[in-house]
């Protein structure tokens, strides 16, 4: 058996607020579900640590990587605490992100995310196996970003969404449909969406190469920008004690209300420019 479990109640104190238990029976719980799935079910991936909805809540890049990676620490050294040995777990754990229209900052995003995990994986916990060194990830187009006016236009903010998100070597891919600001999808809606992500699979060339944007000076400079911001993010929260205690604290929550606050005063002042909302009408 294959497929994936989102099990990822860390993301739930900080973003969406859906939880029944604190945190500590919740994280012995997941630990729990990694050891049954190394033993009964070696193909499943056991947690999908989830970065989309606190960007959708109003993270920045650095924020949503360095929350998600935050929680995935957590998680390891949860599971490390029970007895497993890193390299019996990590190769099936997964990640879940968001992408937004700004291309050249979301493959950075993506890129500083894999350098990342792949240190703290080898560095602090002393992984051996390069699986577990991976950050595998899926991927799905900005909802927050999608508006009620003009909603056609939506269907150009994401095929760019998809478009980066494949840049920045996604391993899966869910594109939203137009109408997401209005209503559920219709039939016609939804499979725009499934051909958006058709015509970039089959159409385009950007699936041919791993990382094309490598070398690219721009995307190489933002790459260390997002990632140094990421862990200056991630510092804060060891000092706190980890990811628990920044929620106990209200740490991430309060960043991420802030940065929202801020993109919503940019948007109304129209210092941020949303096509056919704040500029554009009709």
């Amino acid at each position: 058996l294959t497929g994936t479990i989102q099990n990822d109640v860390l993301k739930e104190y900080i973003a969406r607020g859906t939880y029944i238990f604190p945190p500590k029976p919740s994280l012995r719980l997941i630990a729990d579900i990694f050891k049954y799935c190394k033993a009964e079910i070696p193909k499943w991936n056991t947690i999908s640590i989830s970065g989309y909805h606190m960007a959708e809540a109003g993270a920045s890049p650095a924020q949503e990587i360095a929350f998600t990676l935050a929680d995935g620490i957590e998680y390891v050294r949860t599971a490390v605490a029970a007895g497993m040995d890193v390299d019996d777990f990590a190769p099936r754990l997964s990640f879940f992100f968001v992408s937004r229209t700004t291309i050249l900052e979301e493959v950075a995003k993506f890129r500083a995310a894999r350098r990342i995990w792949a240190k703290v994986m080898r560095e602090e916990f002393g992984a051996k196996n390069p699986k577990s060194l991976m950050l595998r990830f899926h991927t799905q187009t900005a909802g927050v970003q999608l508006t009620a006016q003009q909603p056609e236009v939506n269907l150009v903010r994401v095929a760019v969404q998809g478009l980066a998100a494949v840049l920045g070597g996604t391993q899966s891919l869910h594109t939203n449909s137009f109408d997401e600001a209005i209503a559920l999808p219709t039939d016609k809606s939804a499979r725009l969406a499934l051909r958006t992500q058709q015509v970039l699979a089959y159409e385009t060339d950007v699936t041919a190469t791993v990382d094309p944007f490598a070398g690219s000076y721009v995307v190489e400079k933002m790459t260390d920008e997002v990632e140094t911001a990421t862990l200056e993010l991630m510092r804060k929260l060891e000092d706190l004690g980890g990811a628990v205690q920044g929620i106990e604290h209200g740490f991430q929550k309060a960043e991420i209300e802030r940065n929202a606050y801020r993109i919503a005063l940019e948007t109304d002042s129209a210092e941020r420019v949303v096509v056919g909302v704040n500029r554009f009408q009709l």
